[in-house]
C-alpha cells in the first residue's frame, strides 16, 4: 500500500491511498463469497453458486460496495498511522480508481489537529497568593456546623418563615385554568432555597399552617415552556406542617456534642487548622490555572469546530452523569434552571473553546521539550490507583488496555508532567 498527503487548507489534509491490485480482487472474491450466502441464486445451493452467477445475480457494482467496506476502513486506518497524522473528524471518502487488475485508489479528506504557534511559556514568574484566614471565616464555620447539627422542631400550628421546611400542596393555575406540572401534594420546600420561580416562597411567608392560600406569581418571560412564559398564575396552596431548626448554644457542651473536642476555642482551632488546609490548596490551584492560562494566552492557534462540538459532547454528558447521581434528568435541570439544550451547548462554548486550546498547548510544549512517560512510570501510577481502589494493579492494567484506555491514561500522565514543568519554570 502506497500513500500520498496533499495540505488542501489550514487544518484539512488529504490522504490519497492506492491498495495492491491483488488485495482489491481478493477483497472481490470474499464479497462474492458473502453475498452468496445471502441471496438464492436460481439452480445452486445458498452459499454455493461462483462467482460470475452471483454477480449475474446481484451486480458488479454490488460485489464493489461489499469489497469496499472490507477494504477502505482498515487501509484508511494504516495510512493514518504511515502518514502520521493525527485526524479530529471522519474522513470524506472518494474513490479516483476501481478496476480489478489494477490497484484500488482512494482518496480521503480529513480535518486534523491544528498546529500550535507557541508563545513565552517559560520564566513568566506569576506568583502564588498567600493563603490567608480570618476570624470572620471561622466564626462562619462554626455557625455552619451549628446549623448542621440544628434539632429540627414540627409545628402543626403558626405561620410560615424564611428558611422553614414546609410540607405543602398546591395547584398552579392561568386564566382560571390548572396547568401541566403546576400541582403536588405533600411536597416539601426549604423556604429562601429559589427552588420555585420568583414570588412563589416569598409569597408563603406569613401563610397560616392549615388555612388555604392564593399566591399570585408572573412566570419569566424566557421561561422554559413556550405556554407559560410571561403569564400571569396563581397558585392554590396549604400548608400542612412547617418545621424550624432550633440551633444549640455555642460553648463548651456543643463542642463536646459535636466533635471529640472538650472546649469551644478547641473546636475552632480545629475548623481554623482545616480552613487553612483548604485555602492553600485553593491558592496553589489558583497559581497552577493562572501559569496555565497565561501560557495558553500568549500561544495562537486556530481550533477546528469540530473540536470545540466534541468537547461540548463530553461536558454535556459529565453533567448528565452527574445529574443522574441525584435521580436528574437534563430535562429536568432544564427546567428547573429555565433553560434549553441550545442554550446549555452554547453557554458551554466559550469554556469548551479554552480546555481545547489549553490541551492542544499543553501536548505542543511537551513534544517540544520531549516529555515522555516511561512504563516504569505508567506501572507505578496504575499501582497507585489500585492501591486507593483496593483493586490487583496487574488486573487494572489489562482493564485499562481492553477497555482501549491505556493510551489516555498516558497522555494523562504527560498532561500533567508538563504542567508540573511549566510551575516550576514560571514561578
Amino acid at each position: 500500500m502506497s500513500v500520498s498527503v496533499e495540505k488542501l487548507e489550514k487544518n484539512v489534509v488529504a490522504l490519497e491511498v492506492a491498495v495492491e491490485a491483488d488485495k482489491f480482487v481478493d477483497a472481490v472474491n470474499q464479497a462474492a463469497k458473502t453475498l452468496a450466502k445471502k441471496v438464492n441464486v436460481p439452480g445452486f445451493r445458498k452459499g454455493k453458486a461462483p462467482r460470475r452467477m452471483v454477480e449475474q445475480y446481484v451486480g458488479k457494482q454490488a460485489l464493489y460496495d461489499e469489497a469496499l467496506d472490507r477494504l477502505i476502513g482498515p487501509a484508511y486506518a494504516e495510512a493514518v498511522i504511515e502518514s502520521g497524522i493525527d485526524p479530529v473528524d471522519r474522513p470524506e471518502v472518494d474513490l479516483v480508481q476501481i478496476e480489478e487488475g489494477k490497484d484500488l485508489i482512494f482518496k480521503a479528506k480529513v480535518m486534523v489537529k491544528p498546529e500550535v504557534e507557541l508563545g513565552e511559556y517559560k520564566g513568566l514568574k506569576i506568583e502564588q497568593s498567600a493563603a490567608i484566614i480570618t476570624e470572620e471565616e471561622v466564626a462562619e464555620a462554626l455557625k455552619s456546623k451549628q446549623q448542621q447539627h440544628a434539632r429540627l422542631i414540627t409545628f402543626e400550628e403558626g405561620k410560615v418563615e424564611d428558611d422553614d421546611t414546609i410540607t405543602l400542596d398546591f395547584e398552579g393555575f392561568t386564566d382560571g385554568v390548572p396547568f401541566v406540572g403546576g400541582k403536588a401534594e405533600n411536597y416539601q420546600l426549604v423556604i429562601g432555597s429559589g427552588t420555585f420561580i420568583p414570588g412563589f416562597e416569598e409569597g408563603l411567608i406569613g401563610a397560616e399552617i392549615g388555612q388555604p392560600l392564593d399566591v399570585n406569581v408572573t412566570f419569566p418571560a424566557e421561561y422554559h415552556s413556550a405556554e407559560l412564559a410571561g403569564k400571569d398564575a396563581v397558585f392554590k396552596t396549604l400548608v400542612k406542617k412547617v418545621q424550624r431548626k432550633e440551633l444549640s448554644a455555642l460553648d463548651d457542651e456543643f463542642a463536646k456534642d459535636v466533635s471529640e473536642f472538650e472546649t469551644l476555642d478547641e473546636l475552632k482551632n480545629d475548623l481554623r487548622n482545616k480552613l487553612m488546609k483548604t485555602t492553600e490548596m485553593r491558592v496553589k490551584d489558583e497559581h497552577l490555572k493562572a501559569i496555565i492560562s497565561k501560557v495558553a494566552d500568549n500561544a495562537s492557534v486556530e481550533i477546528p469546530e469540530v473540536m470545540i462540538n466534541e468537547r461540548i459532547g463530553a461536558m454535556m454528558d459529565d453533567l448528565s452523569r452527574n445529574l443522574s447521581q441525584q435521580g436528574l434528568t437534563l430535562e429536568q435541570y432544564y427546567q428547573f434552571t429555565n433553560t434549553t439544550k441550545e442554550a446549555m451547548q452554547e453557554q458551554l462554548r466559550p469554556q469548551a473553546a479554552e480546555g481545547v486550546k489549553t490541551d492542544l498547548v499543553l501536548e505542543t510544549i511537551a513534544k517540544v521539550e520531549g516529555i515522555e512517560v516511561t512504563e516504569d512510570e505508567v506501572d507505578e501510577e496504575i499501582k497507585k490507583a489500585s492501591e486507593r481502589h483496593g483493586q490487583d494493579a496487574a488486573l487494572l492494567k489489562q482493564t485499562l488496555i481492553a477497555r482501549g484506555e491505556l493510551s489516555f491514561y498516558k497522555e494523562s500522565m504527560v498532561n500533567q508532567k508538563t504542567v508540573n514543568f511549566l510551575v516550576e519554570q514560571n514561578t
